[in-house]
């Protein structure tokens, strides 16, 4: 499979980026708020093939020692032909003295550990939606 890595956000189409974090049972907002979200990142990856994005993923930072990875995903065809690693060293590579964190979904957990991500013992969090976050295993 041939593709080309993109850092930054131009000539995104965010109705595709909302579609398929919707595909593949990720959260999902607006494309106006996506774009926004994605654009107010530190870094921020699109893979492509045949000009068409396969995946993506974003980490916001201070750009010094503390960051956190979000949205990434991958579209349903194209997983496990190493595009999500791909996308995770490619953000990991920009924030090199960082201490990193993200949410996995629940299930994907092993993923991220193959990319010596561990679990954390105290993180909290505060959702808006938090009975949502207990009901997709999120939060207890």
């Amino acid at each position: 499979m041939e593709f080309e890595i993109v850092h930054g956000c131009e000539n995104v189409d965010w109705n595709v980026v909302a579609k398929m974090l919707e595909s593949v049972g990720m959260a999902t907002h607006p494309p106006e708020k996506l774009q926004r979200a994605f654009e107010a990142s530190y870094v921020s990856v699109f893979i492509y093939s045949n000009k068409n994005i396969i995946g993506f993923g974003r980490a916001i930072s201070d750009g010094e020692y503390q960051a956190a990875i979000y949205d990434c995903a991958v579209s349903s065809e194209c997983q496990g032909h190493g595009i999500g690693s791909l996308i995770v060293r490619e953000i990991l590579m920009k924030l090199p003295e960082c201490n990193i964190i993200l949410y996995a979904s629940p299930g994907k957990e092993g993923f991220y550990q193959k990319h010596d991500f561990r679990r954390m013992k105290t993180g909290m969090a505060l959702f808006k939606d938090s009975s949502g976050a207990i009901q997709k295993g999120f939060t207890e």
